[in-house]
């Protein structure tokens, strides 16, 4: 629609024609993310000699994806999967994204909904609600470690503070349920006896975000970066925080070639009555958008197999420490974009060779196996090739990638694919 271009314009008609205001306008048509090419032209009017038109032109490209699966499982019977994301929803420029998956033991349905320009100064609302759940007595075979059921919805405002940044706020109302199987490890079984297994949440958030990139997807100049601390409120059955960063910058080194550079940090932790992070909450690392060439959140601590002492549990026959995650993520990387030889169209295709470094750390390791402190000598990195494509599905995501340093029981991965994110 037209209006969700207008919107975009710094230059006003029958204002002073300014060259900054023209190409603001243009930078923040392609931050967008809606298309694959923006022009703008000045002609001048015919018969005047002090003014000009300002013409922009644009090509769009697919700014949504949509994912379907099928599959079966003997324990678990027919799975049906499926999501659909929308950047700018039937031209109104909100984005929307609905997600479901069912199947015979488990169903999880999700909803979201952001109108950037809630009213017209850009403060931006959006909303979301999500319910999660898992019922055992289906499955032939109880092989689970846990599994939470959770209900939840909630509410957050932006408020543009500039031209490039802006704060958000938010409110959240969550519960959380449990539930143990027969494998469950040690570690859950000491949370469920301090806390219950039952919660009700409230979480506020307060975060500050920056932009300069000269796209929406697949950029190639300027930085982004984000702070966002959420917090538990007065009244919830837990009380916990965290605190996440993140942050990436491209620098052109010629017309061709480019350096990204970035990094994600998160910290959180329990206060008050609360002993530490929620197990639940947990940062985990490896995989896209993480550290390629390891399977996805398989890096950090690990838990305790079960030992059958606890209650409702069995000894567990693998004795395999599973991926557990930690209370502190430290992950980032270095890339350097090129053209993909013999293909003439680069617009809406990514190229990339890339180091990837992180790791998930926990400040209260206790008897955890692969558990460590935090420190740049516990960090997993790899190296490898990757492509991303903007199909009409969404953008299609492959990586090649040789870890360089290999924690000893990470679980590796060199090829990796994915379809609707981006890397």
């Amino acid at each position: 629609r037209i209006e969700v271009l207008r919107r975009e314009m710094r230059q006003m008609e029958g204002g002073w024609a300014s060259t900054y205001l023209i190409d603001q306008s243009k930078t923040r048509l392609e931050r967008l993310g809606f298309f694959k090419e923006v022009n703008v032209e000045t002609p001048a009017v015919p018969g005047t000699d002090d003014q000009v038109d300002v013409n922009y032109s644009v090509e769009e490209q697919a700014s949504g994806s949509i994912t379907a699966s099928v599959g079966f499982a003997q324990s678990a019977g027919l799975i049906l999967g499926g999501s659909i994301s929308q950047s700018n929803f039937l031209g109104t420029g909100n984005k929307v994204s609905i997600g479901l998956t069912r199947s015979q033991y488990q169903s999880r349905y999700n909803f979201s909904f952001v109108d950037p320009y809630w009213t017209a100064d850009g403060v931006s609302l959006g909303y979301n609600a999500f319910y999660r759940t898992t019922d055992y007595k289906d499955l032939d075979v109880d092989v689970a470690s846990y599994a939470v059921d959770s209900l939840g919805a909630g509410v957050s405002v932006g408020y543009p503070i500039s031209e490039t940044s802006r704060l958000t706020f938010g409110l959240t109302a969550q519960q959380d349920q449990i539930k143990t199987g027969r494998y469950t490890v040690d570690e859950i079984f000491d949370f469920v006896k301090q806390e219950g297994d039952k919660y009700l949440n409230f979480k506020a958030s307060a975060g500050w975000s920056e932009s300069t990139l000269n796209k929406g997807v697949l950029a190639t100049r300027g930085h982004s970066q984000s702070l966002v601390l959420e917090a538990t409120t007065p009244g919830s059955d837990l009380s916990f925080f965290k605190l996440d960063y993140r942050g990436q910058v491209f620098k052109p080194i010629t017309n061709d070639y480019t350096l990204r550079m970035h990094t994600e940090l998160g910290y959180g932790d329990g206060f008050g009555s609360t002993n530490g992070l929620p197990f639940y909450e947990n940062y985990y690392a490896g995989g896209f958008n993480s550290v390629r060439g390891f399977k996805d959140s398989s890096l950090g601590p690990r838990s305790t197999p079960s030992t059958g002492k606890n209650p409702g549990t069995i000894r567990d026959p693998d004795q395999n420490p599973l991926p557990f995650g930690g209370n502190v993520l430290v992950q980032g990387g270095v890339e350097l974009l090129f053209p993909l030889p013999f293909v003439k169209d680069q617009r809406s295709l990514r190229t990339s060779v890339f180091w990837d470094v992180g790791n998930v750390f926990d400040t209260q390791c206790g008897s955890q196996p692969d558990c460590e402190k935090v420190g740049l000598s516990g960090l997993a990195s790899s190296v490898g090739l990757g492509v991303t494509w903007i199909t009409a599905l969404g953008p299609l995501s492959f990586s090649l990638a040789m870890p360089v340093k290999e924690p000893s029981s990470a679980d590796t991965q060199v090829f990796q694919f994915s379809l609707g994110q981006t890397f």
